[in-house]
């Protein structure tokens, strides 16, 4: 996702050049330094398809000038993410109403990926950035959901949530303020109605800071279990 995310500034008129700091370099950094909209990418790993590494190989003198590998103790140094002023991307497999973010486990139960220095990132950079896809297992399942099956991150180092549908910034907002706006912003339309009704009951039935419907909580992922696949997409 995060790799996505970079290609899509490779369209974008008004970017860069900036330098990338991170943990892991991918493919699309490559076209950015070729482009110069990247000045410079550190990182603790390179993580490149077969041909973006024929690539980096057969011309590593263009690139061993613009990017440096370091320990992921520098990489992901909380106080070098922060001196640094980082605005920090991470990839979320669902995010809940309020804000928390789960990264790596599907159905709270099936670990996709280990969490990696995100928290480092999240918790420390200066604005700190979670994007998903709306859905997953093509529609099947909302990544917008009630309340997330394992959390990874609180909603209080996540600072804007975006999927394919908008964005919303949570820092000036209370956690109704930013259900009611990811729910309109963020959720895909096919599931806004579920995602409402939940949320307009359990402010009615419950009520308080976070109000949840704690026995319809995981009804969102009910339906992923009814198609008996719990393999990560």
């Amino acid at each position: 996702m995060a790799n996505a995310v970079l290609a899509g500034f490779m369209d974008d008129d008004f970017f860069g050049p900036v330098s990338l700091y991170s943990e892991v370099i991918q493919d699309t950094a490559l076209d950015l330094i070729d482009m110069g909209k990247v000045r410079a990418a550190s990182g603790s790993a390179l993580t490149l398809s077969a041909k973006a590494r024929e690539r980096f190989f057969s011309e590593i003198y263009r690139y061993k000038d613009k990017i440096v590998l370091r320990s992921v103790e520098i990489s992901n140094s909380p106080e070098i993410i922060a001196r640094l002023g980082v605005l920090a991307v991470n990839t979320a497999l669902e995010i809940d109403i309020y804000g928390q973010v789960n990264s790596t486990h599907v159905m709270g139960s099936q670990l996709m990926n280990g969490i990696g220095g995100s928290g480092d990132f999240e918790r420390n950079g200066a604005i700190s950035f979670m994007v998903s896809p709306s859905t997953a297992k093509n529609g099947a399942i909302s990544s917008i959901v009630p309340m997330v099956s394992h959390v990874d991150h609180s909603e209080h180092s996540v600072d804007v949530i975006i999927t394919e549908y908008g964005l919303v910034d949570t820092r000036n907002r209370t956690p109704r303020q930013v259900a009611e706006a990811i729910i309109t912003n963020c959720a895909h339309p096919e599931y806004r109605e579920m995602l409402w009704d939940y949320y307009q009951r359990a402010c009615r039935e419950v009520g308080g800071h976070e109000p949840h419907l704690l026995d319809e909580t995981f009804s969102f992922h009910r339906r992923f279990l009814a198609t008996g696949d719990m393999r990560p997409s």
